[in-house]
């Protein structure tokens, strides 16, 4: 694993960054870890096929509830999961 080494004396607005943006990085990873808790599931439709059920969508009752969050209205997750796959995505604010 690398490791990040930070200087001795943070950039002016760091911490203030990291304070605001830590919330959010939690509860990311809380429902990521969450709705990564996955399962090999067999087609019901299909004898022998598994398709993931995020995409195919055959089954309502095999998809759990899209959940966004949000840090502001130009950055947000949208989590998509079901029962044996899950759709992420990113949305970041563009600096130009």
């Amino acid at each position: 694993m690398a490791s990040v080494l930070l200087p001795s004396s943070p950039p002016s607005g760091y911490r203030e960054m990291t304070a605001t943006l830590r919330p959010y990085l939690n509860a990311v990873r809380a429902t990521l870890q969450a709705a990564l808790c996955l399962e090999n599931f067999s087609s019901q439709v299909v004898e022998r096929h598994n398709k993931p059920e995020v995409e195919v969508r055959s089954s309502k009752e095999l998809l759990l509830q899209p959940v966004i969050i949000s840090r502001n209205d130009k950055e947000k997750v949208l989590i998509e999961g079901s029962i044996n796959s899950v759709r992420v995505s990113i949305a970041v604010k563009q600096v130009r």
